[in-house]
């Protein structure tokens, strides 16, 4: 391992704890790609290839997320963070120990949305933990290494995924998900729960609690970019994301392997983005970077809307998922120091909520869309959403050293 992989990865040695949330969070991120996967797969078999249906089970899986920043973020802050956690994971392991048995694409929507109340809850108690594990100024690391078990399994779920259900269908990925989250539940049970919330808020009223929320967001510079900017990415997102099973099994010809091989694909620039996010952002700064990287993520998505074949198609969502990597860690980073300990949580949902809401919607419209006219305008739609955001981004955030002090505050 050369010498900068080396440090990126030292705080697992350092900060047992930290290491604890990690492999969790790698055992869970596996079998949630590698089930998504066989979620569409599925859905589109049953359904003889709608893009409603694959459509339904994206918005199922989205739509908690956005009921918990507008109606429960304050439960985030108020409950303990491991129980949250811990409960998450026993609840989508029961969901995922029930698909197999189902027997329509309606309940196996249902599911997933029982599924996606999980991952709802789950992610931002993780986000928000990770700030009482370590160090302030290890806070970049961490992110990183966490973002790159996410890309990781992003890389490997999805392409294990297409192979599984391509030899065997869908129910041994669901039986395999189901196993990820009892490790992942386990490790958790293992972190002190004082650990991952270092002070609970004084409860001022549920309404109250939950606009606070909503007003550290509106009133950081820096959280208000990323709401704003990010928001327009998921229109972005919502495309690829409901574009990509067409785009592989249409457009390119590639079956069920070569759905998992453009999401491998992506996870593979994920992983490559993270690990030059904390540098690069140290050499130019936030302001130059963070716009930037949506432009490259741009040129990917366009480069795999004009691509001939699968294996072209892949290429470019790896320089797509390169500009991704860059941003989301910066995303995080600045979205976890922008809030104080007893707010974060709610900061995170409500951020979360807007952008998936967008998600939810640009999944409802995306669906007659790409029906309509194909994957490839689908995926040209994205690449200039990416645009805007860039632009979005440079109009709005402020110079570095306003970016400075206000990490520093």
């Amino acid at each position: 391992m050369t010498p900068p992989l080396r440090r990126q990865f030292s705080l697992l040695h350092t900060v047992a704890t930290f290491r604890l949330l990690f492999l969790a969070t790698l055992g869970s991120g596996l079998g949630n790609w590698l089930a998504l996967i066989a979620l569409q797969v599925d859905v589109y078999d049953r359904t003889n290839h709608s893009g409603w249906w694959v459509g339904g089970v994206l918005v199922a899986t989205i739509g908690p997320a956005v009921a918990l920043g507008l109606l429960f973020g304050p439960l985030v802050d108020r409950l303990s963070r491991k129980g949250l956690m811990i409960g998450s994971d026993l609840g989508r392991l029961a969901v995922f120990a029930a698909l197999p048995f189902v027997g329509s694409a309606a309940a196996i929507v249902v599911l997933a949305a029982l599924a996606g109340v999980g991952n709802a809850f789950y992610r931002p108690a993780v986000l928000a933990g990770v700030p009482n594990l370590v160090d302030d100024e290890q806070l970049p690391q961490a992110n990183a290494l966490l973002q790159l078990v996410e890309w990781g399994t992003t890389a490997l779920g999805p392409l294990a995924g297409g192979a599984i259900v391509a030899l065997s269908g869908p129910h041994l990925a669901y039986w395999l998900n189901a196993g990820t989250f009892a490790v992942s539940a386990g490790l958790v049970a293992l972190i002190p729960a004082a650990l991952l919330q270092s002070e609970k808020p004084v409860g001022r009223g549920y309404w109250r609690d939950l606009r606070d929320g909503f007003r550290t967001v509106v009133h950081s510079e820096m959280l208000r970019t990323v709401l704003i900017a990010w928001t327009v990415v998921m229109i972005a997102a919502g495309c690829i994301n409901l574009g990509e099973i067409f785009l592989a099994k249409r457009s390119y010809s590639a079956g069920d392997f070569g759905f998992g091989l453009l999401w491998a694909a992506s996870g593979i620039g994920l992983i490559a983005g993270g690990l030059m996010a904390n540098s690069l952002s140290q050499r130019f700064g936030v302001r130059r970077v963070y716009p930037r990287s949506m432009l490259l993520f741009a040129l990917g998505v366009a480069g795999a809307a004009a691509a001939p074949n699968v294996w072209i198609g892949a290429v470019a969502m790896v320089v797509g998922g390169v500009g991704n990597g860059i941003a989301v860690v910066t995303n995080i980073t600045l979205v976890q120091r922008g809030a104080p300990d007893r707010i974060r949580g709610r900061a995170l949902t409500s951020i979360m909520a807007v952008n998936y809401a967008m998600l939810l919607a640009v999944f409802l419209a995306a669906g007659p869309l790409v029906d309509a006219v194909g994957a490839r305008a689908v995926f040209s739609v994205a690449a200039g959403a990416l645009v805007v955001a860039s632009l979005t981004a440079m109009r709005l955030l402020g110079s570095e050293p306003a970016v400075a002090a206000e990490q520093a505050a």
